[in-house]
């Protein structure tokens, strides 16, 4: 019976649907029904209210036709603008790689949100703060840069943690400063840079550490590490792994 309630054009209505279609883009049979599925969600638990991405809106529209054929009372759809991710295009999503994560450390939230358009800046600013826009406008497009990163970092780690990773962002990048106050870390000699990052907490991975090696995000005492070998400098040295971590290593 619910099949035959829905018709094909009520679910292809989709702009996104509709977009791919015109592109002659493959569409999915699971794709199509999954409406229907969602759908069915709001009727076993007799929604009131349903929220979602603006890209949801057909899904929730099926949910209250859904509804309404079981007899129930409607529910109320409500949407929300997108946040769009890194890449400027794209919603956010870890699966398109343009997304920051909530448990990132917060000097790597920080340098994301700086990292943004000053357009999409302001988009931020909207969506995920209640800050005076107008207000905001006012102020040099760095300075409110600096201030959105600060407040989101605060959001997830604390006043403190944002406010510290202000600072290490401008003694590091606006200063070209090393930061003040770098993690020391004992290390015996010998090992290879990519144990040595490994061990440093800077990656996740041996493999990892290689990559970021090859790609000349690994710096000794400032100079880029060109190979993956046992380090051979002075006892002590500031290892920079990425544009964000940094540690003081002292070699036994």
């Amino acid at each position: 019976d619910t099949l035959k309630r829905h018709t094909v054009q009520q679910i292809i209505s989709r702009e996104d649907f509709k977009k791919r279609i015109r592109e002659n883009s493959p569409l999915t049979m699971l794709e199509t029904l999954y409406p229907l599925l969602q759908g069915y969600d709001s009727v076993a638990v007799r929604a009131d209210v349903e929220l979602g991405g603006n890209d949801q809106l057909t899904n929730l529209l099926v949910g209250r036709k859904m509804q309404q054929d079981e007899g129930q009372e409607a529910q109320v759809a409500m949407t929300t603008p997108l946040l769009v991710g890194l890449d400027g295009v794209k919603k956010m999503s870890k699966s398109y790689g343009n997304s920051i994560g909530l448990n990132e450390p917060p000097q790597e939230i920080f340098g994301k949100i700086m990292k943004l358009s000053d357009e999409m800046m302001l988009m931020y600013y909207e969506l995920l703060t209640d800050e005076d826009l107008p207000a905001i406008k006012t102020r040099h497009p760095m300075e409110a840069k600096k201030g959105l990163a600060q407040l989101l970092t605060a959001r997830f780690h604390g006043d403190e943690a944002g406010a510290h990773a202000r600072k290490f962002f401008e003694e590091t990048f606006s200063k070209k400063e090393l930061p003040t106050d770098i993690r020391a870390v004992d290390l015996p000699s010998g090992l290879s840079l990519s144990e040595m990052i490994l061990r440093c907490g800077g990656v996740k991975s041996r493999n990892e550490a290689r990559r970021l090696i090859q790609q000349g995000g690994v710096k000794i005492d400032g100079k880029k590490a060109a190979a993956d070998e046992p380090v051979a400098t002075p006892p002590s040295f500031v290892l920079q792994m990425g544009k964000h971590q940094f540690v003081r290593v002292t070699l036994s």
